[in-house]
């Protein structure tokens, strides 16, 4: 009875199979089913390639494996010796995620889903299963997953924050052309990428508000603006710093140029920062109270030295004020 190589009951989630023996009776028939193709494989190279029907094993039909047997002692031996490898041509699915980073170093935490299909399956065998030695469906699931998230995190970096949330569909659309264009050279199509959730750390959630509230804070403010909030959140653990229940008022600390930075409170509820003239916080919606006038200004007549207001005497020169 001739010997019989097949794919036994493939399920839809098989992408490759590999027969369990290396050796190959010449007379074997080679059944292969539709959407599956068989490819010989020995030395780390792809020879002969089979769609799908039922193939008697000759020399004829295995033109290219014949011509690497025939240079062998004892040609034609029989049973020779090579993997036959079954390969699903249908479409699959998988999950990806990763963590990257923007163009300003803010995180990203991304997470999405993908379709793909071997289109090539001479080139898939040689790249993927012989170099990356994915001999089994979850290895090489492993290796596309892999892939695609190495490739969003390099494509990614070269994007701002606004960028890659405000404009989504744009950025996505790019990467996964950038991605197809890589998995090409496997012998995989990807049929489609999609971006299924998108976050950044809870500070540069903050960050992006700021930048997209483009009528509040010029987005060249925000980092300075950081800042200052970082300071005056130190300068409120010092004695009579507060100006109300955990308000206070941040002073233009930093300038650009001749202009001062705008003045900023912090609002009592959620310690968002936002400007001295709002009445609502803009990030919890707090109505924010007024903090008292500041005190009159006192400078010493004789060496214009500024003085405390309760001050009888300059502590500068002992004039009396």
């Amino acid at each position: 009875m001739p010997q019989v190589i097949e794919w036994p009951s493939p399920s839809g989630e098989d992408v490759v199979w590999t027969y369990p023996s290396e050796d190959i009776t010449w007379g074997a028939q080679l059944i292969v089913h539709e959407m599956e193709n068989a490819v010989f494989f020995r030395d780390g190279k792809v020879y002969d390639v089979f769609g799908p029907g039922r193939h008697t094993l000759t020399t004829l039909n295995l033109p290219l494996l014949t011509g690497v047997l025939s240079r062998l002692a004892g040609f034609p031996e029989t049973p020779f010796k090579a993997t036959v490898i079954f390969v699903s041509t249908r479409e699959f699915n998988g999950k990806y995620g990763a963590r990257a980073q923007t163009t300003e170093l803010a995180p990203l935490l991304v997470h999405g889903g993908y379709w793909f299909k071997i289109k090539d399956p001479d080139l898939f065998i040689t790249e993927v299963v012989g170099r990356q030695d994915a001999y089994t469906t979850s290895s090489v699931n492993e290796f596309i997953r892999g892939f695609i998230n190495e490739r969003l995190i390099d494509e990614l970096s070269k994007y701002t924050l606004v960028n890659v949330f405000t404009k989504l569909d744009e950025t996505s659309i790019t990467v996964k052309t950038h991605i197809l264009e890589a998995l090409e050279r496997f012998g995989i199509e990807l049929v489609d990428l999609r971006f299924e959730g998108i976050d950044t750390t809870p500070d540069y959630r903050e960050r992006l508000f700021w930048l997209r509230s483009g009528t509040m804070v010029p987005a060249t403010e925000v980092l300075r603006m950081e800042t200052v909030k970082t300071a005056a959140k130190e300068l409120g653990k010092s004695p009579g710093a507060a100006l109300g229940a955990g308000m206070m008022l941040i002073p233009p600390m930093f300038q650009t140029g001749t202009a001062p930075a705008a003045a900023m409170i912090i609002c009592p509820k959620c310690q968002a920062t936002t400007l001295v003239t709002s009445k609502f916080c803009p990030n919890c919606g707090a109505e924010i109270a007024k903090p008292p006038p500041a005190p009159e200004v006192r400078t010493c007549e004789n060496c214009k030295q500024v003085v405390p207001p309760t001050a009888k005497f300059c502590p500068n020169c002992g004039s009396k004020m």
